[in-house]
């Protein structure tokens, strides 16, 4: 019963309009590399009026500001800007939650000074056993916060989705769900290696609703964009708080929130470490490859995910003034580690190993080795130089295996 419950559930959560799912239906995409197109990817280190960039200086002060202006134009929209009003207050705290073993508090956050649509929660988990300030996760999750872990205490989720049936709002709230998304979130896991958790249902930020969010042509934020957003508002509370390190925050997502937290990174600094898990079109993977899901089929499906500009580029990716290379290279020199998964081939595996490789150019403008391979590795064989990629054996997830070599990734970069 469980399950089935859960699977009309997930279904509610992830539903399409009838007219997106007639569209996807007629898209048969490419899985033969035989079959990739003669594609050239635009050179980071070259401005749009040809100028080559030859130091760090340059990149920061010109490329770098210019391809997040081109991003926020022609792809995601721009992060909506912070009001500068944050009041956020403890719901529910407990210092010593899962046997001892954490510190776990749940936060009420309204950015926007008025509550509304902008209000959300929180959920922090902290270990016990570490002294002093320590590095956190910020990893949104899809269906509540209460499904990341059965501890009793988390607050059920509230939200509104659609019925896939009827296309009628609804508001959905769910016990049974209750820690069924633990094999993404393995809680105890990254405490016993004295890392933080925080963790926001992304759809209290944003709404995931192609009918109720409707993009116009131009240059308006997308859904992802306001995701990114929440991302910066939850390292807000953060950064406040005396048993978090602000200088150790990782922004790590999954599918649709790897690109958010690639996009989040781009525009945040506070954010010390990217990781993006699956992320696929749109995220790191090279739309150019036109492998897998392409851009004109995203579009089609998730309209809302973008700005208007974005779809002109469905029917001709190689008139992108970007690619997926030039997004990873805006967390530069922070270190930026991307995640594939060998039965994912719709995210173009091989196509998000190419783009961390094509980033290399920028980080070597900052004396950093990205990543020294050149051909992409062999199943669960990780590599890591300054960045870090693997290649997971399985299906589209985030799973306890991913999580091991992210906390490496992290150790190896703050334990320097």
């Amino acid at each position: 019963m469980r399950r089935t419950i859960l699977g009309v559930f997930a279904v509610v959560c992830f539903a399409v309009s009838p007219a997106l799912l007639s569209a996807q239906e007629k898209f048969v995409p490419n899985y033969d590399e035989a079959k990739v197109p003669a594609y050239t990817l635009p050179d980071p280190l070259v401005m749009q009026d040809g100028t080559k960039v030859t130091t760090s200086d340059v990149w920061e002060k010109s490329r770098r500001p210019e391809l997040v202006e081109l991003f926020a134009r022609e792809m995601f929209g721009p992060v909506p800007a912070n009001s500068g009003k944050l009041t956020w207050s403890v719901l529910e705290e407990d210092e010593k939650a899962l046997e001892g073993t954490a510190h776990r508090i749940q936060i009420e956050l309204k950015p926007d000074g008025d509550g509304g649509d902008r209000r959300f929660e929180l959920l922090l988990y902290i270990p016990n056993q570490v002294k002093g300030p320590v590095p956190v996760f910020i990893n949104f999750n899809f269906l509540g916060n209460h499904t990341v872990h059965p501890d009793p205490a988390i607050h059920v989720a509230t939200w509104r989705s659609r019925d896939p049936k009827t296309g009628e709002a609804v508001v959905l709230t769910s016990e049974i769900a209750r820690g069924d998304r633990i094999r993404r979130f393995p809680i105890e896991v990254i405490l016993k290696r004295g890392y933080a958790l925080a963790t926001v249902h992304y759809q209290a930020v944003y709404p995931d609703d192609a009918k109720a969010v409707k993009i116009p042509e131009g240059s308006e934020a997308g859904a992802i964009s306001h995701w990114a957003w929440g991302y910066s508002r939850v390292t807000d509370v953060l950064s406040q708080l005396p048993k978090i390190d602000r200088e150790k925050i990782v922004f790590l997502g999954h599918s649709r929130l790897g690109k958010t937290a690639l996009w989040a990174g781009a525009n945040d600094p506070r954010a010390a470490i990217v990781i993006s898990n699956d992320s696929g079109c749109g995220g790191a993977s090279l739309a150019r490859r036109q492998y897998g899901e392409t851009v004109g089929r995203i579009n089609d499906a998730f309209p809302h995910w973008f700005c208007g500009n974005y779809k002109k580029y469905g029917n001709d990716v190689n008139q992108l003034p970007f690619d997926a290379h030039e997004l990873l290279s805006l967390t530069a020199p922070r270190p930026v580690y991307v995640a594939s998964a060998t039965e994912d081939q719709w995210a173009d595996p091989k196509g998000e190993f190419l783009a961390l490789l094509n980033a290399n150019p920028v980080y070597q403008l900052y004396g950093l080795e990205g990543i020294r391979e050149t051909e992409q590795p062999a199943p669960e064989k990780p590599i890591s130089a300054h960045n870090g990629y693997h290649l997971r054996v399985g299906k589209h997830d985030l799973l306890e295996y991913d999580w091991v070599r992210y906390l490496d990734f992290a150790d190896g970069y703050f334990k320097k």
